[in-house]
């Protein structure tokens, strides 16, 4: 008697089978850093912006605002790759690498593209 696989384990293969073999994984990169990116936006501009601004403490806007441009090219190249693998519709696509630059913006988007995602509709 063979054990019945977990709901966990059920998704990456029904998912895997729906639109291609590598779309879990990169839904993963996507998701980790869609976060990123939109944690980093969030203490930019709630923490960086005010302290140059009412403290003239310019150094977190340089170090958070470089970083994160860095990291949202990473996040627009794993957007894109997702895209790609998992048959988006340009629409989608350009609004969730536009969610990127608006601050919480990036969490409503990536929940929204996991759930089509692994529900194998297109975002």
């Amino acid at each position: 008697m063979a054990a019945e696989p977990t709901t966990a384990s059920r998704l990456p293969r029904a998912l895997a089978r729906r639109v291609g073999r590598d779309v879990p994984a990169a839904l993963t990169r996507y998701r980790v850093m869609a976060w990123i990116v939109g944690v980093l936006l969030i203490a930019l501009i709630l923490v960086a912006v005010p302290l140059k601004y009412l403290g003239g403490i310019e150094g977190p806007v340089t170090v958070l605002g470089t970083l994160h441009g860095w990291l949202y090219f990473v996040f627009f190249l794993t957007a894109c790759d997702l895209a790609l693998r998992a048959s988006w519709t340009l629409r989608g696509t350009l609004l969730t690498l536009v969610a990127g630059t608006v601050p919480i913006l990036s969490f409503v988007a990536e929940r929204n593209a996991t759930r089509k995602t692994r529900a194998g509709a297109r975002v």
